[in-house]
């Protein structure tokens, strides 16, 4: 028997690292008279950067540039970013709260409550680890999540967030759920809060709940339902989405489409698409190459610009198992541009052809699961259990369904955000507004139709340019984008130009 030795690594050694490199943030409200840069030092370990996007993603911030350097076990990123009203951050209670947050080193704040002046902007469906919750997967068709929420409501089972989104033709929704019966039992205990519910009661709560999936499925259509218990660490609503969106394989119909005027339309192109097929396209372009001078893979995406795309870009380079060495991310106009220098995390560039076409359909895919079509209607109304139940019933009715959709609960307020669509293909009608508002009750705000756009995309055109539409000089800032022209020397001045924080 051939004995193998490995060496020791201690579980407290990357604490002990933190401890003695703690990561330093800087908050500059300096350097740009229309942003404030998020400077971020410390040293790096795998899904870090992630967690720093995601931590000021979920405060709805908007990163309009970003630049990003972890080579050697350390890193150096800076962010551009505003709220969505495009000003500066200036809160020092939000101010801390990020430095807190991005700091391994203080992971009590990570399950600190948000600053109370920024409460209205935090993400309704963060993840819960006190509520169980309901993840689905299938064929998106019209009226299932109103019979999951009405199935929901009969057993007593109270909605306390839930996010869903479609792509695809798939649909895929997480659900955060507390047994009304069980809280109501430790309620009058004196325990206070959400009793655990019953793993009897899960099971019986999901087999309803896959009974009800199944009559919307044919027999070989895929399709999950799953009831996770609360448990700590659990992994970030939105990325487990992309996750689960991914496992379902909506990414597998997806191309990168080319044609238009720019440099970058000699893009990787997958899926039957050709070179000149769309003229001036918008879409989403990928591009992979491998650079034999830096050893690295260099990943190019162009797309429309809107909030969350970087979070969303680099949730599934993550989940792909690449590493992210150096990145520049910038927006012209309505328009993201994306170039990122990674290895997988075993150290290996894309070489394959399955490959590259597979990182190249998730990231398209990626790009496109927020992009919202139809009505979008903010809702706000008293919170009650059935209340999704009630609003989803009156969309079915109506001849409505649910291309995204989030929802939360503040105080004693339930609010959500929903994007409509008729099921005939028709716009929905000012008649149908109305009938909605009547049967829901509560303050019902409707902004202006999508065509295909999220309406999120407009806060996160702003670039430090300007905003010229001119076509030189959209011509000249992408080639000002390349790493090759401008990332170290930008990384070279930032090394030295950590200051204290100003505000």
């Amino acid at each position: 028997m051939d004995i193998t030795y490995r060496p020791y690594i201690d579980p407290e050694f990357s604490v002990l690292i933190d401890r003695i490199h703690p990561p330093r943030v800087c908050i500059d409200n300096d350097t740009y008279p229309d942003c404030t840069l998020v400077k971020v030092d410390s040293a790096n370990k795998h899904g870090m950067l992630l967690e720093m996007v995601q931590v000021l993603t979920d405060l709805d911030l908007v990163i309009s540039k970003s630049y990003i350097s972890s080579d050697g076990g350390w890193l150096m990123d800076v962010f551009h970013v505003t709220d969505q009203q495009g000003d500066k951050l200036t809160d020092e209670t939000l101010i801390h709260y990020i430095q807190e947050c991005i700091c391994p080193s203080r992971q009590a704040a990570k399950d600190s409550s948000p600053p109370i002046s920024h409460q209205p902007i935090f993400p309704l469906h963060v993840s819960s680890t006190q509520h169980v919750a309901l993840e689905m997967t299938g064929t998106d068709r019209p009226g299932l999540m109103s019979e999951m929420s009405a199935v929901l409501a009969e057993l007593g089972c109270h909605v306390t967030s839930a996010v869903a989104w479609t792509h695809n033709g798939r649909a895929a929704s997480i659900i955060y759920v507390e047994d009304t019966t069980t809280t109501a039992a430790a309620s009058k205990s004196g325990g206070g809060g959400s009793a655990a519910m019953d793993p009897c009661r899960v099971a019986q709560v999901q087999a309803q709940l896959e009974n009800v999936v199944e009559a919307h499925h044919h027999k070989d259509e895929r399709r999950s339902v799953r009831m996770a218990a609360p448990t700590p660490g659990r992994t970030h609503t939105e990325r487990r989405l992309h996750q689960l969106m991914a496992a379902d394989g909506d990414y597998e119909a997806c191309c990168s489409c080319s044609g238009g005027s720019s440099e970058l339309d000699d893009f990787y192109v997958h899926g039957g698409c050709h070179k000149g097929q769309k003229k001036g396209c918008d879409g989403t372009h990928v591009k992979i190459e491998n650079c034999k001078e830096t050893g690295y893979s260099v990943i190019t995406v162009r797309s429309r610009d809107r909030l969350k795309l970087l979070f969303d870009t680099v949730c599934t380079l993550t989940d792909l198992q690449y590493v992210v060495h150096h990145a520049a991310i910038s927006s012209q106009g309505s328009n993201a541009f994306q170039e990122y220098y990674v290895k997988h995390k075993d150290g290996y560039t894309i070489d394959s052809e399955n490959e590259k076409c597979r990182v190249t359909k998730c990231l398209i895919a990626a790009a496109e699961r927020r992009v919202s079509h139809g009505l979008r209607l903010d809702i706000c109304t008293r919170n009650r259990t059935g209340l999704l139940s009630d609003v989803t019933r009156v969309f079915r009715e109506n001849g409505l369904s649910i291309n995204r959709a989030e929802i939360g609960i503040r105080g004693e307020k339930a609010t959500g955000t929903f994007y409509l669509k008729d099921t005939t293909g028709k716009n929905v009608g000012p008649e149908t507004v109305d009938i909605i508002r009547r049967e829901i009750g509560g303050s019902i705000f409707v902004h202006s139709k999508s065509s295909g756009v999220s309406p999120e995309a407009t806060p996160s055109t702003r670039s430090r340019s300007g905003g010229s539409s001119n076509g030189g000089e959209a011509a000249e800032e992408r080639s000002r984008f390349s790493l090759g022209n401008l990332l170290w020397a930008h990384l070279e001045r930032l090394s030295s130009n950590f200051k204290p924080i100003k505000s």
